[in-house]
């Protein structure tokens, strides 16, 4: 397997990872019930995010804990859903990929988890 190393790797990876995390039973609701994403316009900003946080390359406008503030006051998120978050998501790099960046991928998930978790509980 080969590593995360273009934009297009970074695309199969978010758009893979939706696929799996859409019909979790565990927290797919939070994407097709509570946020009702429009998929063509959200995955490309995501994709713009990692690409960002993997490469240093600035595409990503915004800032990602507003969207997440505001799911969490429609449905309280917890530990276990950002625990369930981070394990689909490193299943879909490890299904994918192998290496330093998809290692690193894993890790920032984890980080991004762990902050995004603190910052909703404080506001």
């Amino acid at each position: 397997m080969k590593d995360i190393q273009t934009r297009a790797d970074v695309d199969q990876m978010i758009y893979t990872f939706y696929e799996k995390v859409m019909v979790d039973p565990e927290i797919g609701f939070f994407f097709t019930e509570i946020v009702q994403l429009d998929l063509e316009h959200h995955l490309p900003k995501i994709a713009d995010f990692w690409e960002t946080t993997l490469f240093h390359q600035a595409k990503y406008k915004g800032n990602p804990i507003t969207p997440h503030i505001a799911i969490h006051e429609k449905s309280p998120l917890t530990q276990a859903h950002f625990d369930r978050w981070v394990k689909v998501f490193c299943q879909t790099i490890d299904d994918l990929f192998s290496g330093g960046i998809a290692e690193m991928a894993k890790q920032r998930a984890q980080s991004i988890a762990t902050v995004m978790l603190i910052k909703i509980k404080t506001v």
